[in-house]
């Protein structure tokens, strides 16, 4: 399944046909791991026509009046597409109080309440967040500190891949998107990538 996963900065080029890279043709999946309007995420379900499921980043403040159309919110959710599990979570590490903002106890136990759902469904392959995991992609000043319980979610549920946003990284190489933990592919999505699982 060929996957484009976009955070953080407005693509407009994904939502030009004539402009649009080869790598997109015959997307099947789109997942947004925050920060974008809610009103390009629906142009980008009408443009592609294939499901997209979201999660909300921490400056994601319209969507409750204004949810992207036609696309589905995964947050603490797991999910089931052709087959494929997936889970998501939104926000990122507490700094200042505001929306979309959790401490590593409260992501922790918002992980422990889907144990059951996971145990059910046999596990996750893939993981959709805002948040990078705790040292693999993230920074030390308070805002972009990765969660470490999404580290252990790794080390216990192996999925396929991990793909987050909210780490302004610019990539002349593609494949420095990519850190492999055990069997886990932790890919970073900022502005947009593809991959396939």
């Amino acid at each position: 399944m060929k996957i484009l996963a976009v955070a953080d900065r407005v693509t407009s080029v994904l939502l030009e046909p004539a402009l649009a890279p080869v790598a997109l043709a015959d997307v099947d999946l789109i997942v947004s791991c925050g920060d974008l309007p809610p009103e390009f995420l629906a142009r980008l379900k009408a443009r592609y026509d294939v499901p997209l499921l979201y999660v909300l980043g921490n400056h994601d403040l319209r969507y409750d009046a204004s949810p992207p159309l036609g696309c589905r919110c995964i947050d603490r959710r797991l999910v089931t597409h052709r087959g494929l599990r997936i889970l998501g979570f939104s926000g990122s590490r507490w700094y200042n109080g505001n929306v979309n903002q959790f401490t590593e106890t409260e992501m922790s136990a918002f992980i422990r309440r889907l144990r059951l759902s996971l145990w059910l469904s046999r596990g996750v392959d893939l993981v959709v967040t805002h948040a990078p995991p705790r040292h693999i992609h993230d920074a030390e000043d308070r805002c972009h500190r990765g969660f470490a319980s999404f580290n252990a979610l790794i080390a216990r549920y192996r999925p396929a891949c991990l793909v987050h946003g909210h780490i302004h990284s610019q990539f002349a190489d593609e494949a420095a998107r990519v850190t492999t933990v055990n069997s886990t592919r932790v890919i970073n999505s900022y502005g947009y990538c593809t991959f396939e699982i």
